[in-house]
């Protein structure tokens, strides 16, 4: 399927959001609660003082340091981490002159209030990205950043807060504790109060809590999609929850993988071993609870019957993360009678719809088709439209160049591995 152009495609999309009950009667939101007094004068200024920032950054270097110093008594220091070490290194080189822009707009941006505590846990905190008329209220993204569960920071999500942004979407880029600090329990539980967070504040900067989505990007797409499975399972079997998931008028799934039972092997031979992927995953009998794909699977028809529109999007040309797994969790949704749409992007890869098409400049696909559901059914929709066109962050050789350096650290994985099999067998 390819993205999102023709009218047919955007009426389609306005009838998946248009979502409504057994009886056919438009499901009724679950109501705002109040924010504190001080939130809504908090966000007229900076989040915090340069003072504040500096030490806020220290602390959290001292964390990330720490941590990584314990995620390499895990990993070990093999040549195929190394490997993937130096590929990565050339990769943020070349296409520093975009990240530095990007970091720029991320620190001194008055649009950008950065760290909001959602949570009392140290990674309990999130960006916002708000556009520059805030005449009326704003369509919310909460977007859940990714990172192979153990590199995940809210600041990954800038680029695309920025576009976002650009286009009149309050955007908010909620972080995570990380693995080891902690497992994928840990983090759903993070992503789950951070989201409970947005969409029970959303009136309070500015965002319309009728039109409240989520996103999530890699690891983070699974995650985010553990927490709405999560959720739905929760509210329809009459559990206490701190958030709807009615209040979510859609989901947009990027690169996600959604059946770690499919996944263990393909982490395995691409660098993620095998026993700290469990470990991440508290441990194989875990796998199934935290597959949204088998959970949608076993899950009720009143459950199913919670969940919002379901976008998923993903690169033909996606290494990390099949394009595979986005499409069997499309069918298995659409089998139990969820509303579930794939994307597909022909020769895109992992990070070819997150990063080098946004660096690019233009109106990048991936940020045309979310724009289009979004704003199916909203009469804004031309204004945003007319918005000046992004300039281009990063000069085309550079990407093709950092995209040829990925690529390439695919094919020798891919030697290595038919290497491996035949010596293996002999033949």
């Amino acid at each position: 399927m390819q993205p999102l152009h023709s009218g047919d495609d955007a009426r389609e999309a306005a009838a998946l959001l248009d979502r409504t009950d057994s009886a056919g009667r438009r499901r009724r939101s679950s109501p705002v609660l109040s924010a504190s007094p001080g939130w809504a004068g908090g966000l007229r200024r900076q989040s915090s003082s340069f003072r504040q920032d500096v030490g806020h950054a220290a602390s959290e270097t001292y964390l990330v340091t720490r941590l990584t110093f314990s995620l390499l008594q895990y990993l070990g220091l093999g040549y195929r981490w190394m490997r993937q070490l130096l590929a990565l290194t050339v990769y943020a080189i070349l296409l520093m002159p975009g990240f530095l822009q990007v970091g720029y707009y991320y620190f001194y941006s008055s649009q950008v209030r950065r760290s909001i505590v959602y949570g009392e846990q140290p990674r309990n905190r999130l960006d916002l990205y708000i556009p520059k008329d805030s005449s009326r209220p704003c369509p919310v993204v909460a977007f859940v950043t990714g990172g192979a569960w153990i590199i995940g920071y809210k600041a990954w999500g800038a680029l695309l807060g920025r576009r976002l942004a650009e286009r009149g979407i309050i955007v908010a880029c909620i972080d995570y504790r990380n693995f080891p600090q902690g497992t994928i329990s840990d983090m759903v539980s993070d992503a789950s109060q951070g989201i409970s967070f947005v969409c029970n504040n959303a009136a309070s900067y500015g965002g319309d809590p009728n039109q409240i989505y989520l996103m999530g990007q890699s690891a983070g797409a699974h995650i985010a999609a553990c927490a709405l499975m999560e959720q739905a399972v929760k509210e329809s079997s009459g559990q206490p929850i701190s958030w709807s998931v009615t209040q979510i008028k859609a989901y947009f799934g990027l690169s996600g993988g959604y059946n770690l039972h499919n996944l263990v092997d393909h982490f395995h031979q691409r660098g993620l071993n095998r026993s700290i992927f469990l470990s991440i995953m508290n441990g194989e009998e875990s796998l199934s609870s935290y597959s949204p794909e088998i959970v949608a699977k076993e899950s009720s028809a009143q459950t199913i019957a919670l969940l919002p529109p379901i976008f998923l999007m993903h690169g033909t040309d996606d290494y990390s993360i099949p394009s595979s797994s986005s499409q069997t969790f499309v069918e298995v949704l659409q089998q139990a009678g969820a509303h579930a749409k794939l994307l597909l992007y022909e020769g895109k890869t992992h990070t070819d719809i997150f990063l080098q098409d946004p660096l690019r400049g233009g109106r990048d696909p991936l940020v045309e088709d979310v724009l289009t559901l979004i704003h199916a059914d909203n009469a804004t929709c031309e204004n945003i439209a007319s918005t000046p066109t992004p300039r281009r962050l990063v000069f085309e050789w550079q990407l093709r160049l950092a995209r040829d350096t990925m690529e390439m650290i695919n094919s020798l994985e891919f030697r290595r591995m038919v290497l491996h099999s035949i010596f293996a067998n002999g033949t």
